[in-house]
């Protein structure tokens, strides 16, 4: 049974700790927040409100980092010099330099560590990968991945506003879009964006460049109460695959729809969507790596290198 800790009960907690609770093999035992009644709502666990003292009391296999961006590297490098495996939320850091620090610690502690980069375990992004590793449906010729909402409001001391502490938009959401593009189909030649920066509204048009297609992007922090949409299309020589309002469709050009869907019904033959729960997949994904004793490869340093490189020219 691995002990689990997790520190920063905010938004994102709420998909974590579900996530570990429904295992068998992890408990989840400790939660760490400088907010009390943020852990509350959980009293089968222990609560505490300072990081070093949970790691003093605690004998943690395993930490979580949900904490806001800033204090990612710093918190995880802590806990690694302690011997515990460490996965924490996206991104790493705002800092390139970071990446090198944090992995540097994880071996010679020999721990593991993984950036908890979701979309790399989303049912439908990880659909466009194997289609164009197989090359199923031909070549891929042109990619459209959207990520829009309203400004975030929500955040303990007011961080995801503050670009010294949250990095806005580059890293908050558009960071998902590029990320997935560089784990699937490497890095950029080139890179075209457009950016309107205004105190309360953050938006950001990019056309990523690949030696044989291109990928056109979208994000945005409306000031306006727009609510969360993710959605994207990939234009394969053959058909058209596409996540729009939460339905996956691939349009063949012979005139066939497959709908992939959650709640469809069909025969697709050699297609199969995973319904799953990407968040408790990658969590789960770096649980079996710590009890096998293999690194966590499926987010490499250098792909992360080259996302915040990228993001910090935007």
């Amino acid at each position: 049974m691995l002990k689990i800790g997790l520190v920063g009960v905010g938004g994102i907690s709420g998909s974590h700790i579900p996530a570990w609770d429904a295992m068998e093999d992890t408990q989840l035992a400790a939660l760490c927040d400088v907010r009390p009644e943020r852990m509350e709502p959980y009293p089968d666990k222990r609560h505490y409100t300072d990081f070093e003292e949970m790691l003093d009391k605690e004998e943690l296999d395993i930490l979580d980092i949900c904490l806001p961006t800033f204090l990612h590297a710093d918190f995880a490098i802590r806990a690694m010099q302690k011997g515990i495996h460490v996965i924490c939320e996206k991104p790493i850091s705002l800092k390139e330099e970071d990446v090198d620090r944090v992995y540097r610690a994880a071996h010679e502690n020999h721990v593991c560590f993984m950036v908890a980069q979701v979309l790399r375990f989303w049912p439908e992004y990880t659909l466009v990968k194997e289609l164009y590793d197989s090359g199923k449906y031909g070549r891929l010729l042109s990619g459209q991945m959207s990520r829009l909402n309203g400004y975030p409001k929500w955040s303990w001391d007011n961080w995801m506003l503050d670009e010294k502490r949250s990095g806005l938009i580059p890293f908050d959401l558009h960071i998902h879009d590029l990320d997935f593009c560089i784990y699937a189909f490497g890095a950029p030649t080139d890179v075209q964006e457009k950016r309107v920066k205004l105190p309360k509204q953050d938006y950001i048009s990019a056309v990523y460049q690949f030696p044989d297609f291109f990928i056109t992007t979208e994000c945005s922090w409306y000031a306006a109460p727009y609510p969360f949409t993710a959605s994207f299309r990939f234009l394969f020589e053959k058909a058209l695959v596409a996540w729009e309002g939460g339905k996956c469709l691939i349009y063949q050009n012979d005139g066939k729809i497959l709908d992939l869907s959650t709640d469809a019904k069909n025969d697709t033959g050699d297609i199969d969507l995973p319904q799953t729960n990407a968040y408790a997949e990658e969590i789960r994904y770096f649980k079996d790596c710590v009890k096998e004793g293999r690194f966590p490869d499926r987010v490499k340093p250098e792909e992360l290198r080259q996302v915040l490189s990228i993001l910090n020219r935007l």
